[in-house]
């Protein structure tokens, strides 16, 4: 092809793009890891990181795609002399017992869920469990904008239900929230401290949908010392699966918190209906309108029926109320307290939800709290009973 002087050389673009501009193999880029390898902090001084940083820079001028493993196995010796391996250091998150070195080698758990600041009560002589839940840190962000509306809940296994489900407030647009809720349960006895665990889960409230799980974790109540307060901060793991066959083997149909006194003065008897915890749901919405009914039996006129009122959708119902039943001292030995506790329904029959009857014939604490009140007089005692769903004897419908 032949130019003319002064004409400029015009290039098509099919022989522009015939040209061969490919520079040869594209290497792989160094990463800054490569140059830098993570240690867990506090290395002992057997193993020097000024050494082991000095082998990693003296090897730069070998691509990766040629030294990789070598580098990788210098790591894991150096693990090794730590007394640990990268795969191990998450156990050490998820003992409940031991709280979390904020300075140590984190596992994946702990950097993409967060970690809880929590403590745990159990007051012996009022049965009841305390749980603050303080605050976490580092959440995994759930929400569009990069943030969560944490809130905590709480449930005790087994027999995971409403009824023992309690949680706190949730709160907007964080993933450090700071809670400082105490939430109880009422009604925890020394076996319940023995055979159940309690479950923590931290999730993200959602107005439009589903509320979403971010972790959680699951503290043997056998691990506390009773009226000791004991502190943790964990890190929050993966939902864990329940055991359902677990669940209705040892399913309850809940408890009842009364007290009796003799009165002297009134010569009577007074009964307290304080308050129900963890009801069996008889519901749809998987709640329960529960009320207490008592009787004193043998009751020929039938007049020793008293009842109180109706506390709507709750497992926890919460009465203060109390009766009094006017009968001699000397006459309590022969009779028989009966307690009772049902489930309103408007337009059909009232659901029976469990009962306990409280004498001479009973056994176990039943015996000993009648025997309490009839040796203390003027002396208010309470106790609190498991609730059957067999009474003999009992009129089971309203």
């Amino acid at each position: 092809m032949t130019l003319r002087k002064g004409e400029k050389m015009t290039i098509s673009i099919q022989e522009h793009m015939a040209i061969d501009v490919c520079p040869g193999p594209i290497k792989p880029i160094k990463q800054i890891s490569d140059y830098f390898p993570r240690f867990p902090r506090g290395l002992p001084a057997t193993v020097g990181r000024s050494s082991a940083l000095r082998s990693a820079v003296s090897q730069s001028s070998v691509s990766p795609a040629e030294a990789p493993r070598e580098e990788d196995e210098d790591v894991d010796q150096l693990f090794g002399a730590y007394g640990t391996t990268p795969t191990e250091q998450p156990a050490k998150c998820q003992a409940p017992e031991e709280v979390v070195d904020p300075e140590g080698y984190e596992s994946d758990d702990c950097t993409t869920l967060g970690t809880l600041d929590f403590s745990l009560l159990y007051d012996q002589e009022n049965n009841a469990l305390h749980c603050t839940i303080n605050k976490a840190k580092g959440l995994k962000p759930m929400d569009h904008n990069g943030l969560a509306d944490p809130y905590v809940k709480l449930h005790l296994l087994p027999g995971a239900s409403k009824a023992n489900k309690l949680r706190t407030k949730t709160l907007r647009n964080t993933l450090n929230p700071t809670w400082n809720e105490t939430l109880t349960y009422y009604g925890i006895t020394d076996e319940d401290m023995i055979r159940k665990t309690l479950r923590i889960s931290v999730c993200d409230e959602d107005k439009f949908r589903h509320n979403e799980f971010i972790g959680e974790t699951r503290i043997p109540l056998k691990k506390l010392k009773p009226n000791q307060t004991k502190n943790f901060n964990i890190c929050l793991e993966k939902q864990l699966p329940i055991d359902k066959t677990e669940d209705k083997s040892l399913e309850e149909r809940g408890r009842i918190l009364i007290s009796l006194k003799y009165s002297s003065q009134k010569q009577g008897l007074l009964v307290g209906i304080i308050r129900c915890a963890h009801l069996a749901a008889m519901d749809a919405n998987g709640y329960s309108d529960p009320y207490v009914k008592t009787y004193l039996k043998p009751d020929e006129d039938k007049k020793s029926k008293h009842k109180t009122a109706v506390k709507k959708k709750t497992l926890n119902p919460e009465f203060n109320e109390e009766f009094c039943y006017e009968i001699k001292h000397g006459d309590l030995a022969k009779k028989t307290l009966e307690v009772t506790v049902w489930d309103y329904d408007i337009g059909k029959s009232n659901d029976f939800i469990g009962g306990v009857v409280l004498g001479i014939n009973a056994k176990g604490e039943r015996l000993k709290h009648w025997f309490d009140c009839l040796k203390n007089k003027d002396k208010k005692i309470e106790r609190w009973h498991t609730l059957t769903n067999e009474l003999p004897g009992a009129v089971l419908s309203d």
